[in-house]
């Protein structure tokens, strides 16, 4: 049976995860036979991914378990440094798994493109002459890019705005260009196609064409996620699951009136979302940025995510909505075989799929989050997981690693005195 919760998964090593995973019909043969012998990138590759090589940087993946998204299981790779990231994630998504998972909508998958003009010798009759030609600019800008046409996208829209500056005064006309990518992450196509328009549009509005250049700012790839938690899963050995749901409840709010929160409240979210974006040879800059803008629209920097008690039924409900445009072809995805290898994980999704995924992720990270930050508090669990990556750094090794662990998740100080100790007890002890 597929089903992505798997029991105890941390405690077995890397071969039997894989086998598990294949055993769950989350692995091919093929993908199988990738991940077990995983090796750096050929040297051609990397030297063609970036200039001036000297080596490459290594990463962990891992995979997130229990997400049940639009009533399918996934198993969601994650590619990140933090030991915690991935514990909460699962942990997140088997708390949302009891009343049906995480449900997504897309709204679009468009992106936006911008032709920036200044010196302009008339703004408004600049503006109202690109208005008037918006049909037939838009049938220019598509004999650009005809492949993408031939694929059934291309310019579906066009709009112009007037910018003024600070003293009040127009200063830049800026041509909006949305544009079907299809399953692209689409940066070359949408400048191939402005840098098309240049001159066509240039001799409308007389002026000179200062930048022609795709925006991260995805408003136009909206997808929301929502899901639902009962209040008798929240519960603790000191708060009822009401509580507990109330104040994440307020823990939201707050996030949304102090921005010093909501950064760190968001950078929560992203620790989720990054993951997998990394993961899947998307770019993960792009999205930040993004998202971050996301959560200015309304003029001040707040929360991404809502959480409200629901008394009537019984559970804490909670939403997040992120722009998010992500690819599943082209770039740097056809060229790295880990990438390739994750959609495969994945059910080699769509991008609109691919976006419901990755907002899935961050919902859930959101929700282990606040529940201990308002209950236990963060401490006790980031830390019982940084204390693998605390004996790594004092020289443990293979089964010394979860030894030392273990001891430090029982002293009152973790650091690195104490590691040294603990590392040199378990050494003389087996002598």
């Amino acid at each position: 049976m597929k089903s992505s919760q798997i029991s105890k998964f941390y405690q077995l090593n890397r071969l039997e995860r894989l086998n598990l995973l294949k055993q769950h019909q989350f692995l091919t043969d093929k993908i199988y036979k990738y991940l077990e012998e995983v090796q750096l990138l050929d040297s051609d590759v990397a030297e063609h991914l970036i200039e001036n090589q000297i080596t490459q940087y290594p990463l962990p993946e891992g995979v997130a378990l229990n997400f049940l998204i639009d009533g399918k299981d996934y198993v969601i790779p994650m590619v990140t440094e933090e030991p915690s990231v991935i514990a909460a994630c699962s942990y997140g998504a088997k708390l949302a798994r009891d009343l049906g998972g995480f449900q997504t909508v897309n709204q679009k998958r468009h992106m936006i493109g911008q032709l920036v003009f200044q010196e302009v010798v008339d703004w408004q009759t600049s503006l109202k002459a690109i208005e008037e030609q918006k049909e037939a600019l838009i049938q220019y800008g598509n004999t650009c890019h005809p492949s993408i046409v031939k694929r059934g996208g291309g310019v579906i829209d066009l709009s112009a705005k007037l910018l003024e500056n600070e003293q009040g005064n127009v200063e830049f006309l800026t041509v909006y260009v949305t544009i079907d990518v299809k399953e692209a992450m689409g940066a070359n196509i949408i400048n191939t196609i402005l840098e098309g328009m240049s001159a066509k549009i240039s001799s409308l509005v007389s002026g000179d064409n200062l930048l022609a250049i795709l925006s991260n700012y995805s408003t136009e790839s909206l997808v929301t996620v929502t899901t639902q938690i009962p209040f008798e899963s929240l519960k603790t050995n000191d708060l009822s699951g009401q509580q507990v749901a109330c104040r994440i409840e307020q823990a939201t709010k707050y996030a949304h009136l102090d921005p010093y929160r909501a950064v760190t409240h968001n950078k929560g979210i992203l620790n989720g979302v990054d993951g997998v974006v990394l993961a899947t040879g998307n770019d993960w800059r792009a999205v930040e940025a993004g998202v971050h803008a996301y959560a200015s629209r309304l003029g001040r920097y707040q929360s991404l995510t809502d959480w409200q008690g629901d008394e009537t039924n019984q559970c804490l409900i909670g939403s997040l909505t992120l722009p998010l445009h992500l690819g599943t072809v082209g770039g740097a995805i056809s060229v790295l075989p880990g990438a390739q290898a994750n959609l495969a994980l994945l059910g080699n999704p769509t991008g609109e799929k691919l976006a419901s995924i990755v907002a899935s992720v961050g919902l859930a990270q959101n929700l282990a989050a606040l529940k201990a930050l308002v209950s236990e508090g963060i401490q006790k669990g980031h830390m019982g997981l940084q204390a693998r990556s605390l004996a790594i750094s004092v020289g443990a090794k293979e089964e010394e690693i979860e030894a030392v662990a273990k001891e430090l998740r029982q002293v009152k100080q973790m650091n690195v005195q104490t590691a040294e100790e603990l590392l040199t007890k378990i050494r003389c002890d087996k002598k």
